[in-house]
């Protein structure tokens, strides 16, 4: 099977080399070499950290089976889209062919750029979620996933999730029985489920309106204290239809959701870091309803507040 990594220019380093790490070491537990691994550029670009390693010009005259695109460095990915475009022509034409694709992390920026995911379920870095909406508004997607397929197309979520999806890839394209071994190899917990606890809300301030942020401000400055929306952003000079319409444009959430979210945050910032009960934990973050702040706190985050201080706090090691 030929498998073709793209040297995708700002791709990140660590996503290639674990993609080359799995099929290399899925190439050594069988008896004879199952996949053809060959590292694609564009023509004129040498990547750099590869010796050893034969890097090939992908053009139209050669055929691949399975397409793999890299993570980018994160706070380079508006960047790296402008220098990759020259790759969509050439994804494209292969996956019209036959060739499957997946992406890894920031990758699905790329492969979303060739249309092909309209329509389609795909995930990303979670922290990534947001830009990846507003850019790509006809792709599904799925924030919470850790791998999404469909059509011939993968995408997995960030970080080590780059690897649960390598291992669907090798129990797609090899056997279960190699999917196993080599999550055991490289210590992979094939039950993960979900990314969202990995997440972190980081809303973007840098946006130009100064009454949505405005509104940020008095969110951050009382979420703990006040008890509706309404009476946080009561002192901002505009029009409740006004303020929601342009919250909404700016920041791809209402006021209420933003609001949630900074909540949420909260709670999860004293989770890992306090000794509070879950009930002073729900206190400090604005909340006054026990049931209601675990069932929030799981619909947002994936897990319930307790399993969550089990696995942030620090406290197993």
């Amino acid at each position: 099977m030929k498998v073709g990594i793209i040297l995708s220019k700002g791709h990140r380093l660590l996503s290639v080399a674990a993609i080359l790490d799995v099929f290399e070491t899925a190439n050594a537990m069988t008896d004879s070499q199952k996949f053809e691994i060959t590292l694609l550029r564009l023509k004129g670009h040498e990547a750099e950290g590869f010796e050893g390693y034969q890097q090939k010009d992908l053009n139209g005259s050669e055929q691949y089976d399975l397409l793999l695109l890299p993570a980018f460095r994160q706070d380079g990915v508006p960047k790296a889209l402008m220098e990759n475009k020259a790759w969509i022509p050439l994804l494209q034409q292969q996956y019209k062919n036959g060739a499957a694709l997946g992406s890894f992390c920031t990758g699905a920026f790329l492969l979303a750029s060739t249309g092909l995911l309209d329509g389609k379920a795909a995930t990303t870095h979670i922290n990534a979620e947001p830009a990846f909406v507003k850019a790509f508004p006809n792709v599904k997607v799925h924030a919470e996933a850790v791998v999404t397929a469909q059509d011939r197309i993968y995408t997995s979520g960030g970080a080590t999730n780059t690897f649960h999806l390598l291992m669907y890839l090798l129990e797609i394209y090899g056997s279960k029985d190699l999917a196993i071994r080599a999550a055991k190899v490289f210590s992979v917990d094939l039950d993960r489920s979900r990314q969202d606890y990995f997440g972190t809300f980081m809303p973007e301030q840098d946006h130009g309106d100064d009454l949505v942020k405005k509104a940020q401000e008095e969110i951050k400055k009382n979420f703990s204290k006040a008890t509706t929306i309404e009476e946080i952003i009561n002192d901002v000079p505009s029009s409740r239809r006004n303020l929601v319409r342009r919250f909404k444009q700016v920041t791809g959430l209402t006021p209420i959701e933003y609001l949630q979210k900074t909540r949420i945050e909260a709670a999860k910032q004293l989770l890992e870091k306090s000794r509070y009960s879950i009930a002073e934990v729900m206190f400090e973050s604005g909340y006054n309803d026990l049931k209601t702040f675990r069932s929030l706190f799981k619909r947002n985050v994936g897990m319930t507040p307790k399993d969550y201080r089990e696995k942030f706090s620090g406290q197993a090691i």
